[in-house]
């Protein structure tokens, strides 16, 4: 909004030479930047080498600490972007100042869409525009004074660094799960365990009698790493495939709005899914937000149940649908099947023609199931997952043609298609139950199909569904109609009849017991270019080859076109052209893999953005080691198990909770193959998560919903003024898009960057999300002001400390001060740690005169960590040669944190009759003592014996006359 720099206005007067203004600001930070830079202030030491040869250092505790990592958009950073940044620079110096090893550095995350796209509109190479906008960003960052160690920056686009990307993509590839063990094992294992006769080939040949195609197929069932015809969410108008969380809720590409639809295409996936239960597990050790925990477990859905087959035939064909359910005691109730409309089984049971007596509302008004199944399927790939599984009041859906058998009563049942019914969850296939499930009991009512009543209504309802408004389900409850010739549940409560029809079910070999997961295996391929490059090549038979670790890094080709081919965007019967496929001498290559130089073809995806941030920790340790992924020793140093961390990782990670899921469980996933491969000690990647609230700020609106610029509006009695026309205000997100961003640079030009981090760390807990006021910033720049003032004289420069001892109440002032700002900074209570430091200052400010050294420089020594620059430089003029980064942060003493005196009550018939100061170590009995000898009390009681005397030292003493 439109206002006055009070700074600003300040220093247009004349002001003393010496006053710490933006101009003096800016100086000091320059300054000291260079001087941290110069000198390596921030470079943290690892065990190997550095300090091999600094037994001092080496015999610190040690703190990593790390933000995520940010993506270098062409933008800029706004102030909202610093918080999390400035928050761990905080607690990493104080951290530093409290005898730590800190290694806290901050790379980028460079590969990804937006710079695609900006290459494809404007033809400049995607590494142009993102090192132009990292260098941009570096500088902005500087600026802050960040005590980054850079010497351990990198970004994921450094073919350095990719190189170790791929090089992990290869591990997990020649890795299999082996369940028994528990862990990951190399596929080399289990080569020989086929090749021994250990484990049986399926079919029952032998190894040596399977072709090189069939050894293939057969290992990329066990890969951790494999390739397959996958579901995929297909988006012809941008030319790739998505990823879920790019698709929105009405089936449409984040990036673009163009419609997405449901197609099958050969994509490489990461078997996560065989990671779920330790995944589940490990969670119990990190020290994470509980209602991260909560969505982690919840994306993962962990559920028990059984698997039951119902036998399927049609036109001479047979075979069994696979369902699984959490309610296999409710299978008497299934009264119909639904199959997701991709399912395989869909076009191998699709007959000819309805059968005899096929309802009208069944066929969706088509002549034939196949005309049917097709036009729904066409219909059900134009919509989201999430659209899919929307409670809406109209189920959609038509009749296969076939009818299942349910194996507990031998009823034939129909099955339909439906959207509601998706693929990437259980098997695909349900048995519906309609009296209990309210999604089947809509489309039961929908397609006039019949509904049991098997669980016995504890709600007052007949058992009769016709009468029903809606399903009952229960787990507390009864189990009725459900008695078969070898069979009955009949009586049973849920629990005892799942045991029973699941024991039922595992003797006759048409299903088992079993756990079931939400979780799906990983989609790790784009239709990109701007991305790492698959290490893989295909022989002329289109087995998958690794490229040995000496062709890593497998570098991005040069090429003329980024864009992926596009289509018409409603065009879902179309496949993805990649940019790198149409650089043909560099996909046909000729290699030599060890059995002599032989034609190859390489893979043209690309991996994923994800893939560079699943294991960037690992990096920031041993960031130039060209040999090793990390050197032992150096990962068992910051990232090992010890007290308190069992399973390793970061000490501290700070972010969004926006990845609450997606980063932080691939992550952990590529965590725990390399740890179980013996690559790390740590199977965790970070151990505790902190996620940053977010900086807001006010948009302005105009009559036409339109975004207007803030910092040209108005406020007159109460409202908002825009060129005139009255506007909006409402809170919302800081962006370029709504014109309210306001930049770093800005607030550095105006008060310095000392204020900026003064300012975002006292706006409110670091947790929780705050309105920007830039106003309001001035308040933390006259904090400095009045901090310099009372150590530099603003006429002459001179440092204005004394060597004399200060009064008792200052002391007891500055040890109070110096035992909560300690809390606050380890607590990450950064805002009340300021306004402690304020409550200190002006205590100073107010009591004049020269201020003691034993106070001042513990002051400068408390806000070091807050505003780096101008402590840097008041410890300079305060005579020290050292830097103020590894100096120890003051302690307090225990004897001035205790209160002199306290206020004691006294109390006559409960009403106060005087108020005494009295040590806070008062016994009762002394205390008695001085309440009824003061002179105040003596009269209240006029002479009066006293019955009893009630004692509550050191605060209230309770006097009852006789």
């Amino acid at each position: 909004m439109s206002e006055t720099n009070p700074a600003s206005a300040a220093e247009s007067a004349e002001v003393a030479p010496h006053r710490y203004t933006a101009a003096l600001a800016a100086e000091i930070e320059a300054r000291w930047q260079d001087f941290w830079d110069a000198e390596g202030t921030y470079e943290a030491p690892n065990p190997s080498g550095d300090l091999a040869g600094d037994p001092e250092v080496a015999a610190r505790p040690k703190k990593f600490i790390m933000d995520m990592f940010p993506y270098p958009s062409g933008a800029g950073l706004h102030v909202g972007h610093p918080l999390g940044y400035i928050a761990t620079d905080v607690y990493a110096r104080h951290q530093r100042m409290t005898g730590h090893n800190v290694l806290h550095t901050l790379g980028f995350d460079a590969f990804g869409l937006p710079a695609e796209q900006f290459a494809v509109q404007t033809g400049t190479h995607p590494r142009v525009s993102t090192e132009a906008n990292m260098a941009n960003m570096k500088a902005q960052l500087r600026r802050l004074g960040l005590g980054h160690d850079k010497r351990r920056s990198f970004a994921t686009i450094d073919p350095e660094y990719y190189r170790w990307t791929q090089w992990i993509f290869l591990q997990i590839f020649n890795s299999w799960y082996d369940a028994d063990a528990g862990k990951a094992r190399p596929v080399s294992e289990l080569v020989a365990q086929f090749e021994s006769g250990e484990r049986e080939v399926p079919g029952g040949r032998a190894w040596s009698e399977l072709s090189a195609v069939e050894r293939a197929d057969l290992l990329s069932e066990y890969r951790l790493a494999y390739a397959s015809d996958a579901p995929v969410n297909w988006c012809p108008g941008l030319g790739t495939v998505l990823a879920n969380e790019e698709v929105t809720a009405d089936g449409r590409s984040e990036r673009g709005n163009f419609p997405v639809f449901k197609a099958k295409l050969r994509q490489w996936n990461m078997r996560i899914t065989a990671y779920a239960d330790r995944l589940l597990d490990d969670l119990d050790g990190l020290d994470w937000p509980e209602a991260i925990k909560l969505q982690q477990r919840n994306w993962i859905g962990r559920s028990e149940g059984a698997r039951v087959d119902f036998p399927v035939s049609a036109d001479g064909e047979a075979d069994a649908i696979t369902v699984f359910t959490t309610r296999q005691d409710t299978l008497f109730g299934a009264t119909y099947m639904v199959l997701a409309p991709e399912h395989p089984l869909v076009e191998k049971f699709t007959p000819a023609a309805w059968p005899e007596g096929t309802r009208e509302a069944w066929t969706g008004g088509h002549a034939t199931p196949a005309e049917a199944v097709a036009a729904y399927r066409a219909q059900a790939a134009s919509k989201s997952d999430v659209e899919r599984q929307a409670e809406a009041k109209d189920k959609t859906g038509v009749f296969t043609g076939v009818f299942a058998t349910n194996p507990v009563n031998g009823e034939r049942i129909p099955v339909f298609i439906a959207d509601y019914v998706l693929m990437g969850y259980g098997t695909g296939a349900i048995m519906a139950v309609p009296a209990h499930d309210s999604r089947d009991f809509a489309f039961a009512r929908a397609f006039e199909l019949p509904m049991r009543c098997v669980v016995e209504p504890t709600d007052g309802r007949s058992t009769d569904p016709a009468d029903w408004d809606e399903a009952f389900a229960s787990y507390d409850a009864k189990l009725i109609n459900s008695a078969g010739e070898d069979v009955s549940l009949d009586g049973l409560g849920v629990v005892e009849a799942k045991a029973r029809v699941t024991a039922w079910l595992a003797e006759r070999g048409i299903g088992e017991g079993t756990v079931n997961y939400r979780l799906r295996d990983w989609l790790f391929s784009r239709q990109r270019y701007w991305g790492e490059p698959f290490p893989i090549v295909y022989d002329e038979d289109g087995v998958a080859h690794p490229l040995p670790e000496s062709m890593l890094p497998l570098e991005l080709p040069e090429v003329d076109d980024y864009s992926p081919r596009t289509f018409d965007p409603d065009d879902a019967d179309t496949q993805p052209e990649t940019p790198l496929s149409r650089d043909e001498d560099w996909v046909n290559v000729t290699l030599d893999l060890g059995d002599g130089p032989k034609k190859y073809r390489r893979e043209t995806n690309t991996m994923p953005n994800w893939a560079g941030s699943c294991w960037y920790e690992l990096r920031y340790l041993d960031p130039h080691n060209d040999e090793k992924l990390v050197d032992p020793a150096i990962e068992q140093y910051w990232m090992g198990p010890r007290e308190g961390m069992p399973h390793g990782g970061v000490d501290l990670y700070v972010g969004g909770a926006e990845h609450a899921v997606l980063h932080l469980l691939y992550a952990r996933f590529w965590s725990k193959v390399l740890f179980d491969l013996g690559h790390v000690s740590s199977a965790e990647p970070f151990h505790k998560l902190f996620n940053q609230g977010m900086i807001q700020a006010f948009v302005y609106r105009d009559s036409r919903g339109i975004a207007v610029p803030a910092a040209e509006v108005e406020e007159r009695d109460g409202a908002y003024w825009y060129q005139g026309e009255k506007v909006s205000r409402v809170l919302g997100k800081m962006g370029k898009s709504l014109k309210n961003a306001v930049t770093p640079d800005e607030i550095c030009a105006e008060y310095g960057a000392d204020t900026l981090r003064l300012y975002e760390m006292a706006m409110g807990p670091l947790d929780v999300s705050r309105p920007w006021d830039t106003r309001a910033v001035v308040g933390q720049y006259r904090l400095l002001q009045r901090l310099w003032r009372n150590v530099v004289d603003e006429a002459t420069g001179e440092v204005t400390v004394v060597d004399a001892e200060p009064g008792e109440e200052t002391l007891r002032a500055l040890h109070k001060a110096v035992d909560g700002v300690r809390q606050d900074l380890e607590g990450m209570r950064f805002n009340t740690a300021i306004a402690k430091i304020t409550e200190l200052n002006n205590h100073l400010t107010k009591s004049g005169g020269a201020l003691p050294r034993s106070v001042a420089e513990p002051l400068v020594l408390m806000i070091a960590p807050l505003a780096p620059h101008i402590a840097e430089e008041l410890w300079r003029r305060l005579g020290h040669t050292d830097s103020v980064v590894h100096q120890d942060f003051p302690v307090a003493d225990p004897a001035y944190l205790v209160d002199e005196t306290v206020t004691c009550v006294v109390q006559i018939k409960g009403k106060v009759k005087a108020r005494l100061e009295v040590s806070p170590s008062v016994s009762e009995a002394e205390l008695e003592k001085i309440a009824l000898a003061d002179e105040k009390v003596v009269a209240a009681l006029g002479g009066a014996g006293v019955r009893k005397v009630i004692v509550r030292a050191p605060k209230l003493v309770n006097i009852v006359p006789a």
